[in-house]
């Protein structure tokens, strides 16, 4: 209901064509959604779940409540369903123009250490398994967003090449060093 509100509000500033890119858009995010809720409650939450009963001890039983199990479950849900939106957020990125191929393959060293640093911060246990279980797929995530840039991003047109240092036309320059 939430995403037909804001459908209403944006499509009709939108042209035709933005309209049917919209479309394969959504249903790709909705997907991605789907199998990072679905990743992180069969592969991610039992053992976070395992680990959290695990202080239980002779002296202290742990005896969560409906509402904590509850709480668990969801922000383990929207956290790994946010994470597995990398591909599609980088596309759109390098539809937009602020990211490319080359710049993503360039600062892949960073963006691991990234993924690590958000798993640390997301995973609502602070064990080192539950954030290798969203780091891993966040570095593979990466990795299907360098591909998926590659076929999909945008596209520069022949004869229309720019200047990476300072963005500048240089297909004026390099048609009079041509005709020199």
């Amino acid at each position: 209901m939430i995403f037909w509100q804001i459908w209403g509000f944006i499509a009709p500033g939108l042209y035709q064509h933005e309209k049917r890119l919209a479309i394969p858009f959504t249903l790709l995010s909705s997907f991605c959604f789907l199998g990072g809720t679905a990743f992180g409650y069969y592969v991610v939450f039992p053992p976070a779940f395992k680990f959290l009963m695990g202080y239980s001890t002779d002296f202290l039983q742990a005896t969560p409540t409906v509402k904590e199990y509850f709480s668990l479950a969801l922000r383990l849900l929207i956290a790994f369903g946010a994470v597995f939106e990398l591909p599609v957020a980088i596309v759109i990125l390098a539809k937009i123009g602020i990211v490319d191929g080359p710049f993503l393959r360039k600062n892949r060293k960073y963006a691991f250490l990234i993924s690590f640093i958000v798993a640390a911060i997301l995973t609502p246990t602070p064990d080192v398994v539950n954030q290798m279980l969203m780091g891993i797929p966040l570095v593979v995530l990466y990795e299907i967003s360098i591909i998926a840039v590659w076929m999909f991003g945008k596209k520069r047109l022949p004869g229309f090449e720019t200047n990476e240092a300072d963005g500048q036309d240089v297909s004026a320059e390099k048609s009079t060093e041509a005709e020199a």
